[in-house]
């Protein structure tokens, strides 16, 4: 079981609302997406990242991602500073955006029903 705790930071058009952590259960997607899930943390060496990635200087607004991820008995947390220039990091930060805005999506749908 893979569960992943992904927040996101900062930014020039910050908004408190998108900034809230969403947690992603590997148990409650397809079987597809979890597995998909599984490989992009792999790619990216997740549980090889340093704990903290330095933004450049003068990026005050820069954004930055804070992951920590829980799986077969291992877990690690990363913030991690744009620009992300590790190609498969930046697809596993782009699918966990993706996920986040459909958890949201979906709770502010059955909070409006």
């Amino acid at each position: 079981m893979m569960r992943v705790r992904f927040k996101t930071e900062g930014g020039f058009a910050y908004l408190p609302g998108l900034s809230q952590p969403v947690t992603i259960d590997a148990d409650e997607l397809s079987p597809e997406e979890a597995a998909k899930l599984e490989r992009l943390v792999e790619a990216a060496g997740f549980f090889g990242l340093p704990a903290t990635s330095e933004p450049p200087r003068g990026s005050a607004d820069s954004r930055s991602y804070t992951i920590s991820i829980s799986s077969s008995g291992r877990s690690h947390t990363a913030r991690i500073a744009e620009p992300v220039e590790n190609p498969q990091l930046r697809t596993l930060i782009d699918y966990l955006s993706e996920k986040a805005r459909e958890l949201r999506a979906g709770s502010r749908s059955r909070g409006s029903s």
